[in-house]
C-alpha cells in the first residue's frame, strides 16, 4: 500500500549503482547511441490491479500501472523538485491562497478528446464528492473554490494557507467526458482506462497479465519503448527463476538474491543492479479498535521484545536500516531524538507485568482476566521479507509469553478480506512515501472509515493538531517543530512498531540505455529509456 501526496524540501539521499550502467566506449571517447523505438519491458508483480481507477487505488499494483496511464498537473523531477506536467507552469499568490495553472495545449486523451480546464475541474469535484470512496480526498478538501476562465487555465484557491497545496495537484486527472454523471464505483473505466498518460492499456488478462501499449500521440512524445507487460506472479522466487533466465527485464531484489544469488558472470552480462535507501518502511501495525491493544504499555512492551537489528542483519542482510518513524534517517523532518526501543526482553516483561499480563498457570503463555495473549498478525503473499520478518517476531513474542499465529495471504484477498474491513489483530505491512512529511491521511483521527488509509484507528487530538498546523506554514524549521513533536507521540504510543527502512534493490535489463540513477530512484526517466535496435529483443 503506499502514500500518494508527496513533496516539498529535502535532502539529497546517496543512491549507486553497482554495475556501470553506461554504454561501453573506448577510453577517452565517448559512444553516444541514438534513441531507437521498440522492444517490450517485461516485469513482475506479485498481485493483480485491483483498478485502474486512480481515485479509487490504493495498492501498489494499481498505483504502479495507472503512473503510466494517467497524469497529473505536477509531478517530481529527478531531483525531487516539483515540475509542470499537464501544467506548463503556474502562480502562487503572494498570501499562498491561490494557485494559479496554465494548462498545456493539444494534450488528448487516449480517445481522441481534447483535455482541459473542465477535467481539472472536474477531477477536483470527483475526489470531494461524499459519494466517492476515496482515501486521497484530504488535499483538495481544502480548496475552498475552483476556477475554469478558459479552457487552459484553472484556478485553486484556499481559505487558508496549504504547504502541500502545489504538489498535491499531481494527484492523476480523470476524463470528464467519460465519468461526469456516472457512478464512479461502476465505471467501466475500472477494467478499460482512458488516461493521457505516455501509454494505453491494450490487454487486461485477470490474474496472469496486464499489456500496455506506448501512447503515439503522447504530449510529451511517444515513449520509447513500445510495450510494456506486467506478468502477475505471487511467488517471488518464481520471480527470480524468470529474471534469470531473461525473461523479466526488471525486478526489485531481495537482500539474498542481490548481495549471493546475482554475483555471476552471467548475471552481470544481462543486467545491472542498484542500490538505495527507499523512502518507504515497514512495520507491524496494531489494530487498535481489539482490546487486546489498547494498552500504550502493552504496545511499548511489545516494541522491546522485537530485536530490529536481528531482522535486518538476518532479513535485509544488512541492506536497510532500523525505523523509529515514518521518516527516512537522511531527510530534514526526522526526529533523532525520540525514545527508541532497542531489544531488551526483560523491560518488555516489566511492562506486561504492570499492564497486568503475567503466566498465572505457568504454560509459558502471559493472561490476564482469564484470557491468553494470543493473536494472529497477516501479510501479503510475495513479499518474502515481510513473511521472515514475522517470523522472528513470532520467536522472540514466544520469548516473552505471547503467542502468536502467522498468516501469509494473497494480496488481493489480504487487501479486501483483511485490511479494508479491519479483520485483523496486527499486520506487518510497508509505506511508501516521499519528500514530502503531510501524514495527515495515515494518522489524522477523521480518516479511520472504509477505505482510509487510518486502518488501525489511531486517535489522538495532539497528533490531530500538530498534522493539521504542521501543513498550514511553508519555512521547513517552522514545520519541522510541529513534525518533530509528532513524531515523539508516535514512538510514545507505539501504535506502529516502526521496523526497518530497506534499500530498494532493483535489477535491470542491460539492453534498456538511459537508466540514469538520481535522488527520485531510477524510473522517473522512463519514457527516455530506450533499446538499440541491434539488441531489440521483441520485434512485436
Amino acid at each position: 500500500m503506499r502514500s500518494i501526496f508527496i513533496g516539498a524540501v529535502f535532502l539529497l539521499f546517496s543512491l549507486s549503482a553497482c554495475d556501470n550502467p553506461q554504454e561501453a566506449s573506448l577510453p577517452g571517447v565517448e559512444k553516444v547511441l541514438t534513441p531507437e523505438y521498440g522492444d517490450t519491458f517485461i516485469e513482475a508483480s506479485i498481485g493483480d490491479a485491483s483498478t485502474l481507477l486512480p481515485v479509487l487505488a490504493s495498492d501498489s499494483a494499481s498505483s504502479d500501472i495507472n503512473g503510466l496511464l494517467y497524469n497529473g498537473l505536477v509531478r517530481y523531477d529527478k531531483n525531487l523538485v516539483p515540475e509542470g506536467e499537464l501544467a506548463e507552469s503556474w502562480e502562487i499568490s503572494a498570501d499562498n491562497l491561490t494557485i494559479t495553472f496554465h494548462l498545456r495545449k493539444g494534450v488528448k486523451w487516449h480517445d481522441g478528446a481534447p483535455f482541459t480546464s473542465a477535467d481539472v475541474k472536474f477531477n477536483y469535484e470527483l475526489y470531494v464528492d461524499p459519494k466517492t470512496p476515496t482515501a486521497y480526498a484530504e488535499s483538495f478538501k481544502q480548496v475552498t473554490r475552483v476556477e475554469t476562465p478558459d479552457p487552459y487555465t484553472f484556478v485553486a484557491h484556499y481559505e487558508k494557507p496549504y504547504a502541500p497545496a502545489l504538489i498535491s495537484w499531481g494527484m492523476s486527472v480523470h476524463p470528464k467526458h467519460l465519468l461526469a454523471g456516472q457512478e464512479v464505483t461502476k465505471s467501466p473505466l475500472a477494467r478499460k482506462p482512458i488516461g493521457t498518460g505516455p501509454y494505453k492499456l491494450a490487454d487486461w488478462q485477470a490474474g496472469e497479465k496486464i499489456v500496455l501499449e506506448a501512447n503515439p500521440d503522447y504530449f510529451a512524445g511517444q515513449p520509447y519503448i513500445k510495450r510494456v507487460v506486467y506478468r502477475i506472479i505471487p511467488d517471488i522466487s518464481t520471480q527470480f527463476l524468470e529474471l534469470q533466465t531473461g525473461s523479466l527485464d526488471f525486478m526489485g531484489l531481495a537482500p539474498l538474491q542481490f548481495d549471493r544469488q546475482t554475483d555471476t558472470p552471467a548475471f552481470r552480462r544481462l543486467y545491472n543492479k542498484f542500490r538505495y535507501l527507499n523512502f518507504g518502511y515497514t512495520y507491524l501495525g496494531y489494530n487498535l479498535k481489539r482490546p487486546l491493544f489498547q494498552d500504550k504499555m502493552v504496545r511499548q512492551a511489545l516494541a522491546y521484545a522485537i530485536n530490529k537489528e536481528e531482522i535486518i542483519e538476518g532479513v535485509l542482510l544488512g541492506y536497510g536500516a532500523a525505523a523509529t518513524g515514518p521518516y527516512k534517517p537522511d531527510t530534514w523532518v526526522y526526529n533523532a531524538d525520540v525514545p527508541r526501543y532497542d531489544y531488551n526482553p526483560e523491560k518488555a516483561r516489566e511492562l506486561f507485568q504492570a499492564a497486568g499480563w503475567i503466566d498465572s498457570d505457568g504454560d509459558g503463555v502471559l493472561d490476564k482476566d482469564g484470557r491468553k495473549f494470543a493473536f494472529t498478525i497477516v501479510t501479503n503473499q510475495g513479499n518474502d521479507l515481510r513473511s521472515k520478518t514475522g517470523e522472528i517476531i513470532q520467536r522472540r513474542f514466544k520469548d516473552v509469553g505471547v503467542e502468536v499465529k502467522l498468516r501469509v495471504i494473497e494480496w488481493a484477498t489480504f487487501l479486501k478480506e483483511f485490511i479494508n474491513p479491519g479483520n485483523f489483530d496486527a499486520t506487518i505491512l510497508g509505506w511508501t512515501g516521499g519528500p514530502e512529511p503531510d501524514q495527515f491521511n495515515i494518522w489524522h483521527s477523521s480518516k479511520i472509515g472504509p477505505r482510509q488509509l487510518n486502518f488501525i484507528g489511531f486517535k489522538n487530538a495532539e497528533v490531530d493538531q500538530l498534522l493539521e498546523e504542521g501543513r498550514r506554514v511553508f519555512p521547513p524549521q517552522q514545520r519541522k517543530a510541529y513534525y518533530d513533536r509528532f513524531q515523539e507521540i508516535l514512538a510514545e504510543e507505539q501504535p506502529y512498531t516502526f521496523l526497518y527502512i530497506p534499500e530498494a534493490l532493483p535489477a535491470v535489463s542491460k539492453r534498456f540505455r538511459r537508466v540514469e540513477p538520481a535522488p527520485a530512484g531510477i524510473r522517473y526517466n522512463f519514457t527516455q529509456w530506450f533499446v538499440p535496435a541491434a539488441e531489440q529483443k521483441y520485434s512485436r
